[in-house]
Parts: C-alpha cells; sequence; structure tokens
C-alpha cells in the first residue's frame, strides 16, 4: 500500500458515515478507481501518454522533482485520484482547490517558446482524459473486458465533474468524443529527449520494497503496452505479439494476487463509510 495515495494520509475514508462524496457506491468511477491493480497500470499508461503533450511535459519537468523522486509524484498522483473519487465531498472539494492553487504557480516557457500555464484549460483537458482513458483501458484488460459502451460512456461522464472543478471545459464525456479528441491531438504531440528520459526514469523507477522490484517492472510494461499504437509509434516502442501476450498473461495473475492482498483500501474504507461493507 505504500505507494497508493493512503501512504501520505490527511484523509480518514471512513468519516463522516453516509456521505456518499462526489460519486457514490453504485457508480462507475467507483468501480474503475477500485481495482488497485488495475490503477497502477493505468497510471503508468497515463503519465506516458500525457508527457507526449510539450506543454505538459514541460510544467511536469519545470516545476516537480518526479526525476529524483518518482515514488512521490506516484504518491501523490494516487491521492488525488482516490481522495477525489473515495473521500467525502468536503475533502474531494479541498483536493480539487488545493491543486488548483498549486497550479496557479506552474507557469513558464518550453524548450520550443511555447508558454504554459498549468491552469490552462485546454492543458487541464489533455491531462484529464489521457488519465482517464488509461484508467478505463487498464480496467477493461484486467478485470472487465465486456463493460458495456454505455458503461464506459458512464464512466466518461461521472469523471469529468473533477476536470470541470480544476478548470477545464469542453470535456469529451463519451467514447466517441475520447477518440475523436485524441485524432485531434495528435498533431500537437510530440516525442524528444525529454519525453524519452522519462520513459527511461519509469522502467527503472524504484519500487517500494526489493521484494516489489519485478512487480513494479511488471507494472510499467503493462502500462507501456496499453497504450494506443499511435502512442506508441510516437514513442518508439516496438512490442512484438509474444512480449504483449507474456506482459498480458503476468500482470492478470499479479493482478488477481494483489486483489486479495488489498483488503483495506480506499475504496474498502469508503465501501464502510456509506454502510454497504461490515
Amino acid at each position: 500500500m505504500s505507494i497508493s495515495g493512503l501512504a501520505l494520509g490527511g484523509i480518514d475514508f471512513e468519516q463522516p458515515q453516509g456521505d456518499c462524496g462526489l460519486f457514490g457506491p453504485d457508480t462507475l468511477a467507483w468501480r474503475v478507481h477500485g481495482d488497485f491493480s488495475s490503477m497502477l497500470c493505468g497510471g503508468v499508461s497515463a503519465l506516458l501518454l500525457q508527457m507526449l503533450h510539450p506543454l505538459a511535459l514541460a510544467g511536469v519537468w519545470d516545476h516537480s522533482n518526479f526525476r529524483q523522486d518518482m515514488l512521490g509524484r506516484l504518491r501523490r498522483t494516487s491521492q488525488f485520484v482516490s481522495g477525489t473519487t473515495f473521500a467525502s465531498l468536503a475533502d474531494a472539494q479541498r483536493l480539487i482547490e488545493r491543486v488548483k492553487i498549486i497550479h496557479l504557480q506552474v507557469t513558464g516557457v518550453d524548450p520550443y517558446g511555447q508558454p504554459y500555464a498549468a491552469s490552462d484549460p485546454d492543458l487541464l483537458v489533455w491531462v484529464h482524459v489521457a488519465e482517464s482513458y488509461s484508467f478505463l483501458q487498464s480496467y477493461m484488460r484486467y478485470r472487465h473486458p465486456n463493460l458495456s459502451l454505455a458503461s464506459q460512456d458512464q464512466y466518461y461522464r461521472e469523471v469529468a465533474c473533477v476536470v470541470a472543478g480544476l478548470g477545464g471545459s469542453q470535456i469529451p464525456t463519451s467514447v466517441a468524443e475520447v477518440e475523436a479528441y485524441f485524432q485531434r491531438m495528435r498533431p500537437v504531440l510530440r516525442c524528444d529527449q525529454r519525453t524519452r528520459e522519462v520513459v527511461a526514469i519509469l522502467k527503472n523507477a524504484p519500487a517500494p520494497s526489493r521484494i516489489a522490484v519485478p512487480v513494479g517492472k511488471l507494472m510499467v510494461w503493462s502500462g507501456i503496452e496499453l497504450l494506443p499504437s499511435w502512442a506508441l509509434d510516437e514513442l518508439g516502442i516496438s512490442l512484438f505479439p509474444w512480449q504483449r501476450k507474456g506482459i498480458d498473461f503476468a500482470m492478470r495473475r499479479v493482478g488477481n494476487v494483489l486483489r486479495w492482498a488489498v483488503r483495506n483500501g480506499s475504496w474498502h474504507r469508503a465501501m464502510r463509510r456509506v454502510g454497504r461493507l461490515p
């Protein structure tokens, strides 16, 4: 659990009793974000996808210590996602407001001379779509491959409220809209030396413990394998069919073990808060 947002503390997911937060136990957001193992793989995939946008990359590169503390960044991202999903309404709103304040300080100019601001509505939407797409793809790959198109659309509609709260606008809220959005964005994306360095950092990121090293590496490669083909091409990564099958085979089994091991995560605590678990 040390890689999850729970490791940072500061949120009591079990209080106040009966508070459903932003979403509630019957939503797709709770179902998708409640599967810890697929969320970890989706998080890796999301970061790689996000970093293909030069302005998103510049903001992280210039204003984050992720190169020295990748685990810390993953924990902070995990806390924001789990908190906005599973915490009480007050805690979720507090997290959103805190990130909005941080975003106001993240401004600059990228190496190509383009100004950026983390509070830019368009940039917020890019980060959100890359993240929600990746979480959903991972959930469908490793937990629920037969999730209906209507349910997928519902997921996108639900989670749009978070990026809207951060200041995003014109947010894609269906599978078709997300696919069209990616097609519009592709001319903007690029892979340069710094993007490749992010890939290298992820591949060599330290694990929370020695025993977790092989699992961590598997999750990184699972995240890579989940990327759409055009993103893999942009990153210059090729995977043979046998590699894909091997990653899929191993991750499914590791995912089952993690689901058994994680018995008191954010989802479990939130479910107790709303009276769904003893």
